[in-house]
């Protein structure tokens, strides 16, 4: 006797929107770097397959062709031959994952910090004084490494700069390359995973709210815009170091605990647009 399949029902209708919205920003992006519709149809094809097979399985029975078939909407060909192809490995370049360790670390032990707990200059090379040195970073984190590779890099992607006592400085608390489009997409796909699967878990409703905030205001002039840029950028660093310093303590007293399988992300973000290329006209916070 055949099964009978309902229609789906359609979806709610200021979802619809919100997508709409959320999406435009990123089609402007993936069509500025020539990525077709049928390049991004292809991919989302294998997303759904893949999120529909890990995260909508029913526990103790197979996930099977069909089923998925049923839920994604895509021919039970494509998911066959989806099903078959490797998943791409999400790793992060290399100079990224050293990088961060490096930039945390920097900003949140005492040795690597001046009297106003900032990220104190660091000497290009070992000398006389009784001071850290860039060297003293890298080997903080590996001694495997050669200085000199890290800072050529950092410099090549603009996170430090040498100032004229031969002193290597930060220009950024936080590991955000200037150039290198490869580690910003990185933190590009990262963050914004992150920010949409707290958006989605707390509109879904599935446990506890996480904290997603914001703040935003229209009707606002070009200057009052500038000096609300400066004090998130302020504030929003001090915030992002305590939470910095913190958890790096929280990291090292951790290890080897078999129940440190957690990861943890705190992000800022500030923007700004103009009110007739923007459709929401609201201010307050949420």
């Amino acid at each position: 006797m055949a099964r009978e399949i309902t229609a789906p029902h359609a979806p709610p209708p200021s979802l619809v929107r919100a997508l709409r919205r959320l999406l435009r920003p990123l089609v402007r992006l993936l069509l500025a770097h020539q990525i077709t519709y049928p390049f991004l149809a292809k991919l989302l094809k294998a997303v759904y397959v893949e999120v529909a097979e890990v995260e909508l399985s029913i526990p103790d029975r197979p996930q099977t062709i069909s089923r998925l078939s049923l839920l994604t909407g895509i021919h039970r060909k494509d998911v066959k031959r989806m099903r078959e192809e490797p998943i791409e490995n999400d790793a992060p370049p290399p100079v990224v994952s050293l990088g961060a360790q490096l930039v945390a670390r920097w900003t949140a032990v005492d040795a690597f910090l001046d009297d106003e707990v900032r990220p104190r200059p660091l000497a290009r090379l070992p000398g006389g004084a009784n001071e850290p040195t860039f060297d003293d970073l890298v080997a903080s984190v590996s001694k495997d490494i050669r200085a000199r590779a890290v800072l050529d890099e950092w410099l090549r992607l603009g996170i430090v700069h040498i100032d004229d006592e031969d002193r290597v400085r930060l220009n950024t608390e936080a590991f955000v390359p200037e150039s290198g489009f490869d580690e910003k997409a990185h933190f590009f796909g990262r963050n914004l995973h992150d920010h949409i699967a707290t958006s989605a878990h707390n509109l879904m409703g599935a446990g506890p709210p996480l904290l997603e905030r914001s703040v935003y205001y229209d009707e606002l002039t070009p200057a009052s815009v500038d000096e609300l840029a400066q004090l998130a950028e302020k504030k929003g660093m001090e915030a992002l170091q305590a939470l910095n310093r913190r958890a790096l303590a929280l990291q090292n007293r951790d290890a080897g605990n078999p129940d440190a399988r957690e990861r943890m992300n705190f992000g800022l973000y500030f923007h700004r647009a103009d009110i007739s290329g923007d459709d929401d006209g609201e201010a307050g916070d949420a």
